[in-house]
């Protein structure tokens, strides 16, 4: 027990320090996909119940691919591939040039896209929810389309996809570990790297599952606190 607490401690002869970081990349990873993901996901989702067959042709190729795709697979194209396009676009200009893809970047723009493929079927499932009569009152009111959306539907929206968003955030978070792969100092790569130096797989894996364990407890109880807190009306009606 006390090697144990040895090695998980903190300072030069544990590896506490190593996974604290690991952990605040894991976070921040998940933290700034998120928002790409909610916009591009809403996009989609008005390009799905667009009026023009293109749009909707758009969006439904754009979900079927990245729904379809396993996520190792576009973290992969992503990282690899996107780097050999920006390669081959700079050497155009510069013909000794070289761009590097940031391991986290690729990391964000992979979730990102997987994240929002998914969260535009929660929008659109919502956007489903919402009545007619919810436009054409905003409309009546003298809104013009963007005012109706932004003021009456919009709030009525995340309500309703609240439940699926909760439930694609801890996905994202757990899918953050896939980032490991491309060399991201993640939770996952530090906890293997102590794992083979130490030989205490189990130790240093059982961390790491305590660690998403927490981190999937705090988003729980912060999802319905903002559940909680979109729903304040409900009761009032």
């Amino acid at each position: 027990m006390t090697d144990a607490l040895t090695l998980l401690s903190f300072g030069s002869e544990g590896w506490g320090d190593e996974i604290a970081r690991g952990t605040l990349i894991t976070v921040s990873l998940a933290l700034a996909s998120l928002p790409f993901g909610l916009v591009i996901g809403f996009v989609v989702a008005l390009g799905k119940k667009s009026e023009e067959p293109s749009l909707r042709t758009a969006a439904n190729i754009y979900t079927t691919i990245f729904r379809g795709l396993p996520e190792l697979l576009t973290l992969f194209m992503v990282y690899y591939g996107v780097q050999i396009l920006l390669n081959k676009i700079y050497q155009v200009f510069v013909p000794d040039g070289f761009v590097d893809v940031n391991a986290f970047v690729a990391g964000m723009v992979a979730l990102s896209v997987v994240f929002s493929a998914y969260a535009s079927e929660a929008f659109l499932s919502a956007f489903r929810g919402i009545k007619q009569g919810q436009y054409e009152g905003g409309y009546a009111l003298g809104l013009r389309r963007g005012q109706t959306l932004r003021l009456i539907i919009f709030p009525q929206l995340i309500r309703l996809a609240l439940p699926a968003l909760g439930n694609l955030w801890l996905i994202l978070l757990k899918e953050t570990a896939l980032i490991s792969v491309i060399g991201l100092d993640d939770i996952l790569r530090w906890s293997g790297i102590a794992a083979r130096v130490t030989k205490e797989p189990f130790l240093f894996f059982g961390a790491a599952c305590l660690i998403y364990l927490l981190l999937a407890m705090i988003s729980s109880i912060g999802l319905t606190w903002i559940r909680t807190w979109a729903q304040r009306g409900e009761g009032l009606r």
